[in-house]
């Protein structure tokens, strides 16, 4: 991704990272303890302070759990981007649930015609669906105001 988007911060989805977490955790009993504390780096309000916290929990797992500690220090960082948006975005931006949603919905779209004639068919149809996606959101209550907080309630 880094060499095609060059100029695009990368986000990976916390949940899909956290669900990815528990099988390098080498006892079930420990998965609670390792959940809580990944969700707590996650969570951190600044950059740096989840780096301090992610810096930690990879030492303190080291010894006990080396394969998670080295999946950590790999990955982790990948779903820190989002601590550099407004705080107001990063709920709705920590994870892929909108995009999942679009993909299933194309997927519920285009599974009812089964065979297409040619690809130019399919890529209407999906044009089509993107498009009538796009309308909705336009008219719909926004899902992310990019307004700055000061013009928020003025808009």
């Amino acid at each position: 991704m880094a060499t095609r988007f060059t100029a695009i911060p990368w986000q990976r989805c916390q949940f899909h990272l956290q669900q990815n977490a528990l099988s390098y955790v080498p006892r079930v009993a420990m998965r609670p303890a390792v959940s809580a504390q990944l969700r707590s780096v996650l969570h951190a309000p600044t950059r740096p302070q989840a780096e301090t916290a992610l810096a930690a929990m990879v030492n303190a797992y080291r010894d006990s759990a080396p394969d998670l500690a080295t999946w950590l220090e790999a990955n982790v960082p990948e779903s820190l981007t989002v601590l550099s948006l407004p705080p107001e975005h990063r709920p709705r931006l920590r994870t892929s649930n909108a995009a999942e949603r679009l993909s299933q919905e194309i997927k519920r779209r285009t599974r009812v015609v089964r065979v297409f004639p040619n690809p130019e068919a399919l890529l209407r149809l999906v044009c089509a669906i993107l498009a009538e996606i796009s309308d909705k959101w336009d008219a719909a209550k926004s899902y992310l105001n990019m307004n700055p907080p000061s013009q928020q309630h003025a808009a």
